[in-house]
């Protein structure tokens, strides 16, 4: 027998679980991702490890087809078992509670209006009676056609709605729809009122209420006295008596509020549902036909895995939320004596966040360490007495570098760099010297790094070493197109390598993406302290993709994605688990192509290729380009058009 194989140094004392538990899967994942013997990710769509599929192994597959990364991977299993969750979770709390009515979640479109992802939360909901919820005239228009012959799954109408849009709705609710439109302001009830006399119909509607109590983390002002949602307890009143008089307060059958978006406390949930559900007692004792009481969305996902008060994260569990919501409206309830209301939430971002991951590649990286000095480089620094004395100060200063004098070697580089840079401005240094006091400093600052790192407390005012010196990684995607709220509101997503995870990361860097914009960069990662501004990475290797992920995409992103740089959809897979084992691709939606994206900003496709094809005549005709020069763009401008909007691999290579 051979001797066994040697261990690279990135490999020695180094595990997946500690690349596991580096980047937090447990954390974050929610059971629903891991890591294999391989060093790949898995995906656990109904949490059991047993049943778990290896992520490279679909980009692989991927490749194969034709798919390159960036790609988005929909995990329809994920959405079923998430609304399973929900549904035990609530049901459990009802039979703590003795609650005498039932559950039932509404997912809101506008968390992923694709109508692959819709189909499956409402194929996925149908054994628990679960609906939909709607907020504009196109996604009601999609709604209708979805819901044919189901009649006992509720559909909810919120936002501001026209005449056509309610004439609709109770022309639907004739059909056989549970529809159910929440009155905004007075001109929509002055719009049910007519409609609903118009053709003979007594309407199931409701109302929404604007709540004193208030939200919390970035959507804390879309609640209380200033939110654009609901009317005043004083309008409601009025409501009630407009009702009265038209003999219609049994058509009030629901109240409703907006608590916020992802609440990370769970002290603003219990707030809100407690002053929701004394209104509703007290409108249901006035004598409205209420029958439901609707409180919203808010429910948190935990983005960065720390379980905390924090605006990526949440304090509570799934199980914590729903036992608070019931045990509120139950204790109110019993409290004055009247029939316990059945519960709707509008939970569309813990029901379709996890199913969703963003797959790409990594391009190629820049890195500020790069740097070195030899001893050729110092030998030539000695014998040169035209040296400026700003670049023999930053010689020094890396020659002093030791653990003793970390701080001071610190300063005397900055100063040095900072003169180096004046004279260079006044004309009084050479751009040669220029690139020597560059490659000084930044050297300088490695070596000062390297022994940092074996302290085990950090002088404050190198804690930031690491940043200044991370590399960057141009990552194969677009942050407007994919990842816009990590762009526009600092949302944290989990991202980590999807395989070498049996490696050690040697590398700390940023992504930045392929678009022109400044913008187009992700500097903010999960951790469980505070937000990190470095993200563990392994070193590129020559001639291997390296693959990122970015995680819980599956709610808003793609909804919310742009053109910018005219980076249209990605492509995107369906993956389905087998009974027997393993999985298979359910469907694909190939992203744009060049040419779609160019039709969406109204350029007149038809004639791109002829115009170029002229003028690639006129270079032949004056011998500017030779025929085969002329055919080579012009083959391939037609292919580029007819291709992915992203870059892709050389198939040739």
């Amino acid at each position: 027998m051979g001797s066994p194989p040697t261990k690279s140094p990135s490999t020695l004392g180094w595990k997946v679980e500690d690349s596991a538990h580096l980047y937090q899967v447990d954390s974050w994942g929610g059971g629903y991702f891991g890591a294999n013997a391989a060093g790949h990710v898995v995906v656990r769509p109904n949490q059991q490890a047993d049943r778990e599929i290896d992520l490279l192994e679909i980009v692989e597959g991927l490749k194969a087809r034709d798919l390159t990364a960036p790609v988005v991977i929909r995990f329809s299993d994920v959405i079923a078992h998430r609304l399973k969750t929900i549904n035990d979770a609530f049901a459990r709390a009802i039979a703590e509670n003795d609650y005498q009515n039932r559950y039932s979640a509404v997912f809101p479109i506008k968390v992923n209006q694709q109508r692959l992802v819709v189909e499956e939360v409402y194929r996925a909901g149908a054994a628990f009676g679960f609906g939909l919820e709607v907020g504009s005239k196109p996604e009601l228009l999609v709604v209708l056609s979805m819901t044919e012959d189901c009649s006992d799954r509720v559909i909810i109408c919120n936002g501001f709605k026209d005449d056509s849009y309610i004439e609709t709705v109770i022309l639907a609710a004739k059909l056989g729809r549970l529809i159910i439109p929440v009155v905004e302001n007075f001109a929509e009830l002055d719009l049910i009122l007519k409609h609903s006399k118009k053709y003979g119909v007594r309407p199931t509607m409701g109302v929404r209420v604007k709540l004193a109590a208030e939200g919390a983390g970035r959507w804390r002002d879309s609640a209380g006295d200033k939110s654009k949602f609901g009317l005043f307890i004083t309008e409601i009143l009025e409501v009630m008596d407009v009702l009265k008089q038209h003999d219609m307060l049994d058509c009030l059958k629901l109240v409703h509020c907006h608590t916020g978006s992802q609440l990370q406390d769970i002290r603003r949930v219990e707030e809100a549902v407690t002053e929701l559900s004394h209104v509703y007692a007290e409108l249901k004792l006035m004598g409205a036909g209420l029958e439901y009481i609707d409180i919203g969305g808010g429910l948190g996902v935990d983005y960065d895995g720390s379980r905390s008060n924090y605006e990526s994260s949440m304090n509570y569990t799934i199980n914590e939320y729903a036992r608070d919501v019931v045990h509120r409206i139950a204790s109110v309830c019993r409290a004055r004596n009247i029939p316990h209301p059945q519960i709707i939430s509008e939970s569309g971002r813990a029901i379709a966040a996890h199913h969703s991951v963003l797959v790409f590649n990594v391009l190629g990286s820049s890195a500020l360490d790069q740097f070195r000095v030899d001893s050729q480089l110092e030998a030539d620094c000695r014998d040169d007495s035209n040296i400026p004395q700003p670049v023999t100060d930053l010689l020094d200063a890396y020659r002093s570098v030791s653990e003793r004098r970390l701080v001071e070697c610190w300063h005397d580089a900055l100063r040095a760099r900072e003169q180096a840079l004046q004279m260079f401005n006044l004309g009084y240094l050479s751009l040669k010297f220029r690139g020597l006091a560059e490659r000084l400093y930044w050297a300088t600052c490695a070596r000062i790094r390297d022994l940092v790192r074996r302290l085990d407390n950090v002088p404050e005012e190198l804690e930031d070493l690491e940043s200044i010196l991370s590399d960057i990684y141009f990552c194969n995607f677009s942050v407007f197109q994919s990842l816009p709220d990590s762009w526009a509101i600092g949302q944290v997503f989990p991202i980590m390598p999807i395989h070498r995870l049996e490696e050690r990361p040697t590398r700390n860097a940023v992504l930045a993406d392929i678009t022109c914009d400044s913008d187009g960069k992700i500097d903010h990662f999960a951790s469980r302290r505070d937000t990190k501004r470095t993200l563990e990475l392994h070193a590129l290797k020559a001639g291997e993709d390296y693959y990122l992920a970015a995680f819980l995409v599956g709610a808003y992103q793609e909804t919310l994605g742009d053109l910018h740089n005219l980076f249209g959809d990605t492509h995107v897979v369906h993956i389905r688990l087998l009974e027997e084992g393993g999985w298979w691709i359910e469907e694909t939606v190939k992203g744009d192509t060049a040419l779609q994206v160019l039709s969406y900003m109204e350029y007149d496709t038809d004639e791109l290729y002829p115009r170029l094809a002229r003028d690639c005549e006129r270079a032949v005709r004056e011998q500017r380009l030779t025929v085969a020069e002329s055919q080579k763009l012009k083959r391939f401008y037609e292919a580029e058009l007819q291709g992915y909007a992203y870059l892709e691999p050389d198939m040739e290579g």
